[in-house]
């Protein structure tokens, strides 16, 4: 994949406190990529630099080769969606979205009637005569994507844009921005918190924490296979297993609550090390007996969290909290306060490197 976006040892210092540290990204024309980490990671101040909201102390930002540097944000040919819309209320919807066109010298006919089309892409056709306060939270933000895109920008940025949506509406939304990124091929960067919103929308995931990147990568691989603890504990729910590697050729480890741990060998690291070892909640298998052909332990029900269609059971094996991700339907088998066995595969755990 050859880079568009390309940011090279992008760092940000406030007096004493470092916002960011050696930040590198390669981004392919047309990819859509989500920067996700917990407040105070770096993703927005990452986002405003590229923007040029906010200056770097040190690096660089191309697109297609060119530097952004000394170039103003209006200059930059960059669409931008923010959290509150920003819409223009005294303008109708057509209105805010032909505005940026006329700001690059568009005569009005011509690009109401662009601003028209690009309302009926987002699924505003016959909107474009109203107000923003006779329009709905999702609405708005359709008029702002709208008006992110109709001027044909190089990139577009989306900062936390779903933020202020109910549940519902908010899927919905991540189903039209995927759906309207694709068909326009725009290079997109996607700002959040939320992991369903990451795992959901993007082709690669940049996660964030105090100021640097921890992994770049798609989806799964972020999921299965995280390069460090901080990932793999804020990427879905984990099972975080603190271990000994007794025999590193054969994939063997121990911990003191569950014993001997078999895992598939990653050449990572080697005997005698401390390492971490990774189960996903969903990947362990709950049973009243001992199951053939896995590693089994009993564990001690504290709390069954019901969610319809799945169950999570908490437990302790000994004084190492577990947890396990059930069907709804199985999870009849066990109550609180019961023991059980839980067991899974050696394919089940994952080495994290460091």
């Amino acid at each position: 994949m050859s880079s568009y976006l390309q940011l090279s040892g992008i760092s940000k210092v406030y007096g004493q406190f470092t916002a960011l540290e050696g930040v590198d990204l390669d981004i392919g024309k047309g990819e859509f990529v989500t920067f996700l980490g917990p407040s105070g990671s770096g993703k927005t101040t990452t986002l405003m630099i590229i923007a040029g909201f906010e200056s770097a102390t040190s690096g660089t930002v191309e697109v297609a080769g060119k530097s952004l540097f000394g170039l103003a944000p209006h200059e930059r040919n960059i669409g931008i969606v923010f959290q509150n819309y920003g819409l223009f209320p005294h303008k109708t919807a057509a209105q805010n979205v032909y505005f940026p066109l006329q700001m690059r010298g568009m005569k009005k006919t011509a690009g109401l009637r662009k601003a028209e089309e690009m309302l009926d892409l987002v699924g505003l056709e016959g909107f474009g005569h109203r107000y923003p306060k006779e329009l709905s939270g999702g609405q708005q933000q359709r008029v702002a994507l709208a008006r992110a895109l109709v001027f044909e920008p190089s990139l577009l940025l989306l900062d936390e844009p779903l933020g202020a949506l109910d549940k519902n509406l908010r899927e919905q939304m991540q189903i039209e921005i995927k759906r309207i990124q694709r068909a326009l091929g725009v290079t997109t960067i996607f700002v959040t918190h939320d992991q369903s919103e990451a795992m959901s929308m993007s082709d690669r995931i940049v996660v964030f924490e105090k100021g640097r990147v921890q992994q770049v990568a798609t989806p799964l691989e972020i999921y299965h296979e995280p390069e460090t603890k901080f990932v793999a504990g804020f990427i879905g729910e984990s099972n975080l297993i603190e271990a000994k590697v007794t025999d590193a050729e054969k994939g063997e480890a121990s911990n003191a609550a569950l014993g001997a741990i078999e895992y598939a060998p990653t050449g990572k690291t080697s005997t005698g090390k401390d390492v971490t070892l990774m189960i996903r909640p969903e990947h362990i298998r709950l049973s009243r007996k001992p199951v053939d052909g896995r590693k089994n332990v009993t564990m001690k029900v504290e709390t069954i969290v019901n969610y319809g269609d799945n169950a999570l059971v908490i437990g302790k094996v000994g004084d190492l909290p577990m947890r396990v991700r059930v069907l709804g339907a199985d999870v009849v088998i066990i109550q609180e306060d019961e023991e059980c066995f839980i067991s899974w595969t050696r394919e089940n755990v994952y080495l994290i490197a460091k």
